[in-house]
């Protein structure tokens, strides 16, 4: 079936070029359809994701690869020979175990996926390299998205680094970090005025224009393939952890495909026979100023209703998330919950976690781990299990989140007698 109402070009290409990849799916009425540009069913309008028949994948296989994304090439829609391709080569950042925050929120075993690592600091260097290569496939050369600061900063990263153009689209309000850091790649920068869900929809109607026949929007008509990045962020957990699932995990909540492809990365290590075969929960966390999958959660409700977003975690301020409704259903089947937090305790999560553990989190990372304590306080989320908390971003990028919060303990002349007085 042709695909070539729902998005521009769409280029049909040999399966082989896409690994594993052998089509894509609709999530909703399981209609298929061959790879390419495409990201809206034509039968009923669902999202499209990318299907698999993967070979043999062993972890002496994964093991032996580059430190990077590209180790799990075996089970990404990326040709085989992504890893030599001009990119940033995201991936394999850190875990850290927090034995300080655990003590203090009086947790027995915490992990800190410290994706602020990456090449641009946030983990959507690890979509956009997935979404790069699929356009190079296909044939798209500029790169470009709607964004609310960290992917902006990763198409016109990557963008630059493999000698392509870049057209990135945000909302004029965003943090001077992310704003400034996106300008200097030197691709094209358009500031709209509205919020990210009216960025989104520019894109959407973009898309067909002749202006952009030649244009990835990379979580627009790569969508599938972009998503897909999002899935090493759980293999690297599982592999890390030394072949094995955590108890819980708690991930931030802004489109929701973050969290449903880490519950996505774990399946498939479990069908693939990599790990053990364990329950595990998984727990979202929102700020309550954009919190429509929380809400849509608590109510009972399969459908999220969009809201307004007015918060500080402004990389999280989707108000009407593509993922949201899925992000639920994984949250329901593996037992989880979702928290929702006040701007004030995103600031205390941030300076929390610096405390502790010297991990400076953007203000996403102040929403895992606030809601982390709000969670606890509950008992939804149990003290005594394995967890792993997500910190997707560096602080560095959303100064003005801590700006008004924190500064010099006093200002003193170069005296000694000073130093002794600020510190009493």
């Amino acid at each position: 079936m042709s695909l070539d109402n729902v998005s521009a070009p769409v280029v049909v290409v040999d399966d082989l070029d896409f690994g594993p990849a052998t089509g894509l799916v609709c999530r909703e009425c399981g209609a298929h359809y061959s790879l390419g540009a495409a990201y809206a069913c034509m039968e009923c309008f669902g999202p499209l994701e990318v299907t698999y028949q993967y070979g043999d994948v062993t972890r002496e296989q994964i093991e032996a690869g580059p430190t990077s994304i590209w180790r799990y090439s075996a089970l990404l829609p990326v040709s085989p020979h992504a890893v030599d391709e001009p990119n940033l080569a995201p991936g394999w950042t850190r875990i850290v175990h927090a034995h300080n925050l655990a003590q203090e929120l009086g947790m027995t075993s915490l992990w800190i996926k410290d994706d602020s690592g990456n090449p641009t600091h946030s983990f959507k260097d690890r979509v956009v390299a997935v979404a790069q290569s699929a356009a190079r496939r296909l044939g798209l050369t500029t790169l470009s998205c709607a964004s609310t600061g960290n992917l902006a900063h990763a198409v016109a990263a990557a963008a630059a680094r493999a000698g392509q153009e870049s057209v990135v689209i945000i909302p004029d309000d965003l943090e001077d970090g992310k704003t400034v850091t996106t300008a200097t790649y030197g691709g094209k920068l358009l500031a709209v005025r509205g919020n990210y869900d009216e960025v989104n929809r520019l894109c959407s109607e973009l898309i067909g224009d002749p202006l952009t026949n030649d244009w990835g929007f990379v979580n627009v008509n790569l969508r599938p393939y972009y998503a897909e990045g999002s899935k090493t962020v759980g293999y690297e957990i599982a592999e890390q952890l030394g072949w094995r699932l955590p108890d819980q995990v708690v991930i931030p909540i802004a489109s929701g495909a973050l969290l449903v492809k880490v519950d996505k990365a774990f399946r498939e290590l479990i069908e693939l026979g990599l790990v053990e075969d364990k329950p595990y929960k998984i727990f979202g966390a929102q700020a309550t100023g954009c919190s429509p999958v929380y809400q849509a959660f608590e109510a009972g409700h399969d459908v999220v209703r969009p809201v307004k977003p007015d918060t500080i975690a402004k990389s999280l301020a989707i108000g009407n998330p593509a993922d949201g409704p899925y992000a639920i259903d994984v949250v329901r089947r593996t037992s989880g919950a979702i928290g929702s937090v006040s701007d004030e305790e995103v600031v205390g999560g941030i300076r929390k976690l610096a405390r502790t553990e010297g991990i400076f989190a953007e203000t996403a990372g102040g929403v895992v781990l606030a809601s982390l304590e709000q969670l606890l306080a509950s008992g939804k989320l149990d003290p005594k299990a394995e967890t792993v908390i997500l910190n997707t971003g560096e602080g560095l990028k959303t100064l003005d989140a801590v700006i008004n919060h924190v500064g010099p303990t006093a200002t003193i002349q170069p005296k000694v007698s000073d130093v002794r007085e600020a510190l009493a």
